[in-house]
């Protein structure tokens, strides 16, 4: 679990966008980038070459394609 403080001030480091937290996969998400980047003992792993490329159902809203 991550600290709500923490991440209302995580962006991804790529594009700066919005990262969404998926604590079922201890990942943060980012949808513009299509970049899932793991959370690692609580601490967040914001390297490019750590992240893994979504696929494009994952890519996609919730609200969107299902």
């Amino acid at each position: 679990m991550l600290d709500k403080k923490l991440l209302a001030i995580l962006a991804c480091p790529l594009c700066k966008g919005p990262l969404h937290y998926d604590a079922a996969a201890s990942e943060l998400i980012c949808r513009a980038d299509a970049l899932a980047f793991p959370v690692r003992d609580g601490l967040p792993v914001m390297l490019e070459g750590e992240a893994r490329r979504l696929s494009l159902d994952e890519s996609l809203p919730a609200s969107r394609g299902r």
